[in-house]
């Protein structure tokens, strides 16, 4: 984006200015409007980069559901297995089994142990899960 991205908008404006009056120039307009999402985008992935903390899960143990946990559930209504890893909110990908430090299920995860029964709302409604295991899979 910093360097691709910014020459191609550069060019966009320079090829823009070329089309004369600046003031009623819709090419010009859209090119500048271009340029100013790229660099809002760019402070965007900045700010977040320099907030990240990055975490080792390999170096973190214990039956006690936290941030990097890999959780094992059963529904106790289906008997359904699932697995779930909280993540951090911009690596979630729910199909994929990574869930969102953020997320409902996450809230009511966090902080409880293996063998500890919790009820989480979902948008079909209330379900009720026991937490089988708890893994760190760095």
């Amino acid at each position: 984006m910093k360097t691709l991205d910014r020459r191609a908008v550069a060019q966009e404006l320079e090829i823009a200015r070329a089309h004369g009056d600046l003031r009623e120039n819709a090419d010009y307009d859209a090119a500048k409007e271009k340029q100013g999402m790229l660099e809002a985008t760019i402070r965007d992935y900045e700010d977040r980069a320099a907030r990240a903390h990055v975490v080792d899960v390999s170096r973190l143990s214990g039956d006690r559901v936290i941030f990097g946990a890999t959780v094992t559930l059963i529904d106790t209504d289906t008997e359904e297995e699932r697995t779930l890893t909280i993540v951090g909110e911009f690596e979630a990908d729910p199909k994929q089994g990574l869930i969102s430090v953020r997320s409902p299920i996450a809230a009511g995860l966090i902080g409880k142990e293996v063998d500890d029964v919790v009820t989480i709302r979902t948008p079909g409604g209330e379900r009720e899960y026991e937490i089988v295991g708890v893994t760190f899979n760095g």
